[in-house]
């Protein structure tokens, strides 16, 4: 494994394999209390070995006007899963982690049910995580892909 101390990574050199501080997903829902990923009933549901997993119920709350799943809702997910990734990577005792760009291909609507979001790296360095995220719904059907980079920060004292 190689430790990026100077930056907190944890990135082991195989393949991008992700080694998690935590995979207790009930941990990390408790921290989700008070947040935008609570009101949007955002759930970590899966993480593994190189991913991470948390789905999202369609319904009124994340509706735009005219019924269907609204685009920043969509991104909102993305960018909740994309940054717990990153955060599960760093010690949060010496780095904060930020997003620094999300670019999205809105690909089916979706007017009901449950969206569940997959962010695997595709590049892990000291300073910057880049993820590829894909938002299916319960038929596995595409329904965005969603790039985020965050940048990993020295945490103010």
């Amino acid at each position: 494994m190689i430790n990026f101390e100077s930056r907190g990574c944890i990135f082991p050199a195989f393949l991008f394999d992700i080694m998690f501080r935590t995979k207790n997903q009930d941990q990390i829902n408790a921290a989700l209390k008070n947040t935008l990923m609570e009101h949007l009933s955002i759930k970590v549901s899966e993480i593994g070995d190189n991913f991470i997993c948390a789905e999202m119920p369609v319904g009124p709350t994340v509706h735009q006007p005219m019924g269907y799943l609204h685009g920043g809702a969509t991104l909102a997910l993305a960018e909740s899963i994309g940054s717990m990734a990153s955060f599960l990577l760093i010690d949060p005792e010496k780095f904060s982690v930020f997003g620094l760009e999300v670019n999205a291909n809105h690909i089916r609507s979706k007017k009901e049910g449950i969206v569940t979001a997959k962010a695997t790296p595709i590049h892990i360095g000291s300073t910057t995580h880049v993820w590829d995220i894909k938002i299916v719904d319960e038929k596995e059907k595409l329904i965005s892909i969603v790039r985020m980079t965050n940048i990993v920060v020295n945490a103010k004292k």
